[in-house]
C-alpha cells in the first residue's frame, strides 16, 4: 500500500516564498515520475509541475520561472520550492504521479497567499 504525505504549507504574503514537501512510502520511488498538483475549492485539480525519474522537469506557464520541483531518491521525497507567490497560487497542494494509475491521494497541504 503506497502512502503519500504532504507537508510544509502555510500562510505567506504576496511576493513571499514557501517550500512544500512530499514523502512517498511503499513504492519504488526512484523509478517513478512525480508531480505536484493544486486544487482550489470548486475547481479541478491542476498539475503544476512534474519531474521525471531522471530529473527532467516541466511546469505549467502560470508557475514557470517561479516554482522549482526537485526530488531526493534516497529519502523518497519530492519538493516544490515556490517564489514570488501570488494570491492566485492559494490552493491545497498534492503530490502524485503525473500520469497512469495514480497513488491514493494524500491529505494535501494548504498554501494561502494573502496580506
Amino acid at each position: 500500500q503506497v502512502q503519500v504525505v504532504e507537508s510544509g504549507g502555510g500562510l505567506v504574503q504576496p511576493g513571499g516564498s514557501l517550500r512544500v514537501s512530499c514523502k512517498v512510502f511503499g513504492s519504488i520511488f526512484r523509478a517513478r515520475d512525480m508531480a505536484w498538483y493544486r486544487q482550489v475549492p470548486g475547481e479541478q485539480r491542476e498539475l503544476v509541475a512534474e519531474i521525471s525519474s531522471g530529473g527532467n522537469t516541466k511546469y505549467v506557464d502560470s508557475v514557470k520561472g517561479r516554482f522549482t520541483i526537485s526530488r531526493d531518491n534516497r529519502l523518497s521525497t519530492v519538493a516544490l520550492q515556490m517564489y514570488r507567490l501570488k494570491p492566485e497560487d492559494t490552493a491545497v497542494y498534492y503530490c502524485n504521479k503525473p500520469r497512469g494509475v495514480l497513488f491514493t491521494w494524500g491529505q494535501g497541504t494548504q498554501v494561502t497567499v494573502s496580506s
